[in-house]
C-alpha cells in the first residue's frame, strides 16, 4: 500500500517547477519541497510520532509551515491545525479532545503550551525557520529523503475542529481520499494547470487556505505567490504577474475600494475564486465593472471540502453557488422529517460523495446524528435549488427564525435591505420575544457617509415582504463581527441583544 495523498502529489509535479515564491524573492520549488518536507517528516519520527498520531499545529503561516502539513501526511500522521488566535483555555481543550503527541507552536507561544500540554502527555517543540532548537533545527540535520509511511484512502490525514458556534467544537476526521478527490476535481473543474501562479493570501489553518488553495496547487503543478495575510495594495501590485486568486468576501470589499483595480491591470488573471461566506451582489457586480472578471463563488464546509461551484465556463450567477460537483450529490430536505423536497423549496442541504468527512472525532453519537441512513450528510445549511439547477444558500438552520409560528429565512430580508440606498449590508436574526416567540431583528451597515432612520428600512419592506417577514426592530452599528474567514457571527449578534424585546419593569 503506498501513501495515498502523498503519492498522488509526487506524481503531480516536476521537481524543477517554483512551488512558492514569497514578496522578499525567497523561493522554493518542487524538489526542495520534497526535500524539506522529508527532512521535515524524519524530524518528526525522531520526535515519537508513530502513524495515526495526531500533530497539533499552531504556528504562524510560513512556507516551513505548509512543509510541516506535507510532512505529518508523508510520516502517517494525522495533522491537526489551530487557528492562531486561539486562547489558551481553547488551545486546552482541544490537546484535551484530540490527545495530539506531538504541538507544534512559535518560539514565543512555548513557555505557556508548555502549562497546558504536559498535563496532556504531549511534547512541545517550535517552527522557527532560523531559530536554533526548533524543530526547523533538527530537521536540518535529517536525511532529505524518507519513506513514505503506507496509507489508503480511507486513514485520516487530518482533523480540523468546527467553529463551535453552537457547542463544543467537533473534530471533523479528513481521510486522504476525503483531500485528494476534492482537490484533484477542483483543479479540474477551475482547469489549474502548471502555468497558473496562485496569490495565497488566505490563512493555512482552515480548510479554504490549506486544502482548497494549497492542494489545488500541488496536485495541478503550479506556483503560489504566498502572503503572510491579506494586503490589498501588496495583492493589487501582484496581479500583473499572477493568474488566479482564491478569497473571501472580505477581500474582494476591500480591492474595489481601490481605484488601482482596473481591466488593464488584471487583464493577465484568468479566475477569482471567492467562499467561506456569502458575497453580496453589490460587491460581485461592482468588481466585475471595475476588471471586467465575474468572481466564481463555491460552497464548502469543514466537515466535506467543496460541494457545489459555479461553472468556468457557464454562467456564474450572483447570488449563488454553482452546482454539485462531479461526484457530489446533493439534495434539498424536509428539516423535520427529511423528505426530499422540490426544486424552488428551502430546506436543509444533504450532500454525499467522496469529500464527505469520515465522522466527528471520538463522538460516535454525534456523527451517527448528522448523517442519514443513505450516507447523505446533513449540513446544518438552509439551501434552494432554483429551475436551472444553481444551489443558492439561505443560511444556517441555527440561523432559521421562527415568530408567531412561521419560519423566516433570514436571507429573504437581508436581500431586501440590501437593495435599499444606503445601506451597505445586513444581518438578519431571531431575539427572544414576549408575543412571537421571537422577533425579527434587523442588524444594518450604512455606506459611508449615509445616514438612516429605522423608518426608512421598514416602510419599503411593507410593500416588499410578508407581514411576519418584517423586522420588529432596526439597529444600525458600524460593522458586522466576523470570524476569521469573514463569516457574519450571527451568534455575537444574538448574544449582543438578547434582551432587546424584554419589557421595561
Amino acid at each position: 500500500m503506498n501513501n495515498h495523498l502523498f503519492d498522488a502529489i509526487r506524481n503531480s509535479v516536476l521537481p524543477e517547477d517554483v512551488f512558492i515564491e514569497i514578496p522578499s524573492g525567497q523561493q522554493f520549488t518542487y524538489g526542495q519541497m520534497l526535500a524539506l518536507s522529508a527532512q521535515l517528516a524524519n524530524a518528526l519520527v525522531t520526535c515519537g510520532v508513530e502513524p495515526g498520531d495526531r500533530v497539533a499545529v499552531q504556528v504562524e503561516k510560513s512556507p516551513e509551515a505548509l512543509m510541516l502539513y506535507l510532512a505529518c501526511v508523508r510520516a502517517g500522521a494525522v495533522y491537526l491545525p489551530l487557528n492562531t488566535a486561539y486562547t489558551l483555555t481553547e488551545l486546552d481543550y482541544f490537546l484535551g479532545d484530540a490527545e495530539p503527541r506531538l504541538v507544534i507552536c512559535d518560539p514565543a507561544a512555548k513557555e505557556k503550551l508548555q502549562s497546558i500540554a504536559a498535563q496532556r502527555s504531549a511534547v512541545v517543540e517550535t517552527l522557527d525557520p532560523s531559530g536554533e532548537g526548533s524543530l526547523m533545527d533538527l530537521a536540518r540535520s535529517q536525511s532529505e529523503t524518507f519513506a513514505d509511511v503506507a496509507r489508503g484512502p480511507d486513514d485520516l490525514a487530518a482533523i480540523l475542529y468546527t467553529s463551535g458556534t453552537t457547542g463544543r467544537s467537533k473534530g471533523a476526521m479528513l481521510t486522504h481520499d476525503n483531500l485528494l478527490s476534492n482537490a484533484t476535481t477542483l483543479r479540474d473543474c477551475w482547469r489549474f494547470t502548471r502555468t497558473d501562479r496562485l496569490i495565497h493570501a488566505l490563512p493555512i489553518f482552515h480548510t479554504h487556505g490549506l486544502f482548497v488553495a494549497s492542494n489545488v496547487t500541488l496536485l495541478a503543478g503550479s506556483s503560489m505567490i504566498f502572503l503572510p495575510k491579506f494586503d490589498a495594495e501588496q495583492v493589487l501590485k501582484l496581479m500583473p504577474v499572477a493568474t488566479c486568486m482564491m478569497g473571501v468576501p472580505t477581500f474582494y470589499v476591500r480591492l474595489i475600494q481601490s481605484s488601482s483595480l482596473t481591466k488593464e491591470l488584471t487583464a493577465g488573471m484568468r479566475l477569482f475564486i471567492s467562499g467561506s461566506a456569502p458575497l453580496l451582489a453589490e460587491t460581485h457586480k461592482q468588481f466585475e465593472a471595475m476588471t471586467g472578471h465575474r468572481i466564481l463563488e463555491r460552497y464548502g464546509m469543514t466537515e466535506t471540502n467543496m460541494n457545489t461551484s459555479n461553472p468556468y465556463a457557464g454562467e456564474r450567477v450572483a447570488g449563488t453557488v454553482g452546482f454539485p460537483l462531479p461526484g457530489v450529490s446533493l439534495r434539498i430536505t424536509n428539516p423535520a422529517d427529511g423528505r426530499k423536497l422540490a426544486d424552488g423549496e428551502t430546506g436543509m442541504i444533504e450532500v454525499s460523495g467522496p469529500n464527505v468527512f469520515k465522522g466527528y472525532w471520538r463522538m460516535p453519537e454525534k456523527t451517527a446524528a448528522e448523517f442519514r441512513q443513505d450516507g447523505f450528510f446533513i449540513t446544518g445549511d438552509l439551501g434552494m435549488i432554483d429551475a436551472r439547477g444553481y444551489v443558492h444558500i439561505v443560511g444556517r438552520g441555527k440561523d432559521l427564525v421562527i415568530s408567531g409560528g412561521y419560519n423566516i429565512y433570514p436571507k429573504e430580508v437581508e436581500t431586501e435591505i440590501d437593495q435599499l440606498p444606503g445601506v451597505f449590508e445586513s444581518a438578519v436574526i431571531g431575539l427572544p420575544h414576549p408575543d412571537f416567540g421571537e422577533g425579527v431583528t434587523a442588524i444594518v451597515v450604512c455606506q459611508p457617509g449615509a445616514t438612516m432612520t429605522e423608518a426608512e428600512i421598514l416602510l419599503p419592506l411593507q410593500e416588499r415582504l410578508a407581514r411576519y417577514k418584517q423586522p420588529k426592530r432596526v439597529i444600525f452599528v458600524p460593522d458586522l463581527p466576523r470570524n476569521t474567514m469573514g463569516k457574519v457571527q450571527k451568534n455575537l449578534l444574538r448574544d449582543t441583544y438578547a434582551r432587546l424585546f424584554e419589557p421595561v419593569l
